[in-house]
């Protein structure tokens, strides 16, 4: 009877890792089937970068294959910059600046927190240096604090920060 029971057991564990239920949440799931553009859209927080990568026609770039680590600023992070920044950067003849500061805020490959807080820096795609600060249960990008970590998106993942990077 314990035999039984136990081999029962094992079958519902193993039908469950199978079938998915295993997984931490529904949403995760849901989260990691969207490119990093449309989880951008989804969360809603990221508008002001949505308009500068489709400005600097980069949309195309961060829904490709990837992976990428996106530092992403959120719309108050934009909103700290000098009144105007944002405006003028969206501007054509602006592009080549715009084109460097939002790929200063993109790594190639997949950087999890944890892999994160044992670096001292990695190379963006605009190839300069990013330093990691990694202390007290907080991590710093630049002069970022990244305030939410490792959201999941089907080509790489998004470190939310509270600061736009300047190169």
């Amino acid at each position: 009877m314990f035999r039984t029971i136990r081999w029962l057991a094992l079958g519902v564990v193993a039908i469950g890792v199978i079938t998915g239920l295993g997984r931490s949440s529904m949403a995760d799931d849901a989260a990691a089937s969207k490119d990093i553009v449309d989880t951008a859209v989804d969360a809603g927080q990221f508008k002001t970068l949505v308009a500068a990568l489709k400005a600097a026609d980069l949309v195309d770039t961060l829904k490709g294959a990837g992976p990428f680590t996106v530092f992403a600023p959120t719309d108050d992070a934009f909103a700290k910059l000098p009144p105007g920044t944002v405006d003028d950067l969206l501007k054509p003849e602006n592009k080549e600046k715009l084109v460097s500061i939002l790929t200063y805020h993109v790594v190639s490959g997949k950087v999890m927190s944890k892999d994160l807080a044992g670096m001292s820096t990695v190379k963006t795609l605009n190839g300069k240096d990013l330093t990691v600060i990694a202390q007290d249960n907080k991590v710093m990008v630049g002069s970022a604090t990244v305030v939410k970590a490792d959201i999941q998106a089907s080509n790489g993942v998004i470190h939310v920060i509270d600061t736009v990077l300047l190169p």
